[in-house]
């Protein structure tokens, strides 16, 4: 069966993506503020403290919007829809399988799993299983529905607060944030509603067809379409209405009015941060289509493998926390497994300076492991569980 080529841009995005997203999870749980200070508060941020949390917010989006994309060159690959409709069915029940138990057990170290956060994994599980059956849907009514969902689940999230509790959670779950909390004991936290994320992973897919094109006309379309979502970024944004449920303001310094414009509603993911970073994602495809340097060599190793480098990325973050912490003088005495400590023990944390240099090793680390897993998945297509890591 005939295969379309690789798309290199893919994996380079990608691979792009993996490496900023690290620099995030390092800052979370190593940076002397992450656990009590917002960084992207303009009342108490630095604008370099500020852009280190901002430059993450395209990892989210890149990745699910080039899930889809995936999903459609798969199907494409695969020509035959019923097998596609399963194994979509099956990697979005491992997606979500994978989120709660090891990602959960990775970030709480709690056996008894007293704190269920469920995050882009199980939104792009969720994504993944919801797809398979839009399969036979033409691309052009794909890209209708996710522009309908991206414009207006914010409406919907407003509109459909009903005041019970209950239903309130399904419908934080589906549209906005749910927390909760049924009993002392045990918390359920969804930081990415499954809905509006679909929006994003649909688009990518129904612009499948664009990577199974000439390249010429592939480039053509994305830098057209990445234009596109800016400025529609850049003109909701500038009538400060719909668009982001946070409005932006003139502050005090010139830098910090440039911060509130660009400080876009990630949870859930608002219309102008949507179009802003779908925009940055689809101009950066194009900008990677050509060329072949040792960098864009990097960020492909990177990104033949994102799960397997995500799973390894936590544990060495996790493991980077503990030699943290012991090295300042803690014992094990000192920690703090209560929700969202991490572990820390109270007053341990490094510079921001720190979190860069631990971020760089722990990525510099990963590179012969993806590049040798990266190796053996081409070798070894004939073993099917490599397909899930």
């Amino acid at each position: 069966m005939a295969t379309s080529p690789r798309i290199h841009s893919i994996d380079r995005v990608r691979g792009l993506v993996m490496i900023i997203m690290a620099l995030d999870h390092v800052r979370d749980l190593l940076h002397t503020t992450s656990l009590t200070q917002d960084p992207t508060d303009l009342q108490t941020t630095t604008p370099v403290l500020f852009f280190t949390r901002w430059i993450t917010y395209l990892c989210a989006p890149a990745f699910v919007f080039l899930s889809g994309v995936s999903a459609y060159i798969a199907n494409q690959n695969r020509r035959d829809d019923t097998a596609s409709k399963r194994l979509l069915l099956q990697r979005g029940l491992w997606l979500i399988l994978l989120e709660l138990l090891f990602v959960n057990f990775i970030l709480w170290f709690d056996v008894h799993f007293r704190i269920i956060f469920l995050q882009v994994i199980a939104a792009i599980g969720f994504g993944f299983i919801l797809l398979s059956f839009m399969l036979n849907i033409k691309a052009r009514w794909l890209a209708l529905i996710a522009i309908v969902i991206i414009a207006i689940h914010q409406l919907l999230a407003t509109v459909l607060i009903s005041g019970n509790n209950y239903l309130d959670v399904i419908t934080g779950i589906l549209l906005r944030r749910a927390v909760f909390v049924p009993t002392p004991d045990f918390m359920f936290l969804v930081a990415y509603p499954w809905i509006p994320w679909f929006g994003i992973m649909l688009l990518g897919f129904s612009f499948g067809s664009w990577f199974t094109a000439n390249a010429a006309k592939r480039r053509k379309n994305l830098v057209l379409a990445g234009i596109t979502a800016l400025a529609i970024f850049f003109v909701f944004r500038i009538l400060n209405g719909y668009g982001d449920p946070a409005a932006w303001s003139v502050q005090k310094h010139t830098m910090y009015t440039i911060l509130s414009f660009i400080n876009v509603s990630k949870y859930p993911p608002s219309l102008v941060y949507t179009a802003l970073f779908t925009g940055i994602t689809l101009v950066l495809l194009c900008l990677f289509e050509r060329g072949r340097s040792w960098l864009l060599g990097v960020l492909s190793v990177y990104g033949k493998v994102p799960m397997f480098y995500y799973i390894l990325h936590l544990l060495f973050i996790r493991i980077a926390l503990f030699v943290m912490v012991f090295a300042q003088g803690y014992s094990i005495k000192d920690l703090s497994f209560a929700p969202f400590q991490f572990g820390r023990a109270p007053g341990s944390g490094i510079s921001l300076a720190g979190v860069y240099i631990f971020w760089l090793v722990i990525v510099v680390l990963l590179y012969p492991l993806c590049k040798w897993y990266a190796g053996y998945k081409a070798n070894h297509r004939e073993k099917w569980w490599l397909s899930y890591v």
